[in-house]
């Protein structure tokens, strides 16, 4: 009975150490981009403005379609997207990564993956579950892989007819 307890302890530390993404490939390419995504969702998470900007292409051609608006720029994205939307809203952010399929081509690629959003709302400590899908459009700029496009949105809602 207690060696039971241990190993559920041990395979639940185990699933929340592991890494977000959890396919692997020989491309090099494809694994800086895995890498991205992985520190995207980090980012998100951690509402960390620093880390975001390393990882986004910081110009004003970058956007980010969300459910909330459309942001042009990396200015705007920092602003309304990181700062306003997860640092002010929200105490507590975890953003999962599922599925991602990646494609490269050339100095661009693209990728495309669900998620699951768990987070706590400051205004009155309200949990917050939400599941969606993201498109990620990325370049190589000087030699790294850079976000230049998001779009995301929450999942379809069921059918109920024909």
């Amino acid at each position: 009975m207690k060696f039971t307890r241990i190993f559920v302890l041990f395979a639940a530390i185990v699933s929340v150490a592991a890494p977000v993404i959890s396919q692997t490939t020989a491309d090099p390419d494809t694994q800086a981009i895995e890498r991205l995504i992985s520190d995207y969702a980090r980012s998100v998470s951690l509402a960390d403005t620093t880390l975001a900007e390393r990882l986004w292409q910081t110009t004003d051609s970058v956007t980010f379609i969300h459910p909330l608006g459309h942001e042009r720029g990396w200015p705007a994205i920092k602003k309304n997207v990181y700062e306003d939307l997860m640092g002010a809203l929200f105490s507590v952010r975890d953003l999962k990564i599922e599925r991602p399929s990646i494609h490269v081509s050339g100095n661009s690629g693209w990728s495309e993956f669900y998620w699951t959003f768990n987070a706590t709302l400051k205004e009155n400590g309200s949990p917050v579950v939400t599941r969606g899908r993201e498109t990620q459009i990325y370049q190589r700029e000087n030699g790294q892989w850079r976000i230049v496009h998001v779009h995301y949105s929450a999942m379809p809602e069921a059918r109920t007819g024909p």
